[in-house]
């Protein structure tokens, strides 16, 4: 399974094939390591990087009436018209699942070799809205009216940055000697 750098949306599901005592162990850290790669779970997929916010392990029991079809719909945004291809197969899951989100991967590109307790279900895609182009609302956002491409005037020549500089040479002893000259008349 190839994770690229730029890969977005994606949402892989496993079954996780561990008797309930066991998932503590499969889903926790160890306490000796910060280390994504020493993360049973991130081991069980063959992951190099894997950020444990985008990741989720749960018990088909806990959606309820929801169910795994439901919960893929409506709490993972896949299209209702990709779930319903696999339907069948997502009802008949049991156990402890595992959902790796492609933010997951934190844009490393690697190669995924999911090994026992992990058994692939299925790569889905979010549904993301379409794309609209629409004026805005505002009279403001339209901003100033660009020159006709035939426009004779010729746009003009950027200033040069030496100049900039030569001025400024020549206005700052000019303006020492006036705040010289204020403060003396001040004085006296």
């Amino acid at each position: 399974m190839r994770v690229s750098a730029t890969e977005h949306g994606l949402v892989r599901l496993f079954a996780v094939d561990l008797p309930p005592e066991q998932i503590a162990q499969f889903r926790d850290m160890p306490d000796d390591s910060e280390d994504s790669a020493d993360w049973p779970v991130a081991k069980a997929l063959g992951a190099t990087t894997l950020d444990a916010e985008f990741v989720e392990l749960f018990d088909l029991r806990d959606l309820e009436d929801l169910g795994l079809t439901g919960y893929m719909v409506e709490g993972l945004g896949i299209a209702a018209a990709d779930v319903k291809e696999d339907a069948a197969r997502l009802a008949s899951q049991k156990g402890w699942m595992l959902v790796v989100l492609s933010s997951a991967f934190e844009g490393v590109a690697q190669t995924l070799t999911p090994k026992s307790p992990l058994r692939w279900i299925g790569t889905y895609k979010e549904e993301t809205a379409p794309v609209q182009f629409s004026l805005l609302p505002d009279a403001s956002a339209k901003g100033a009216p660009l020159p006709p491409e035939d426009d004779p005037t010729p746009a003009p020549a950027p200033r040069s940055p030496y100049l900039t500089l030569l001025v400024a040479l020549v206005a700052l002893p000019l303006c020492a000697a006036f705040l010289g000259l204020l403060i003396l008349w001040m004085i006296g």
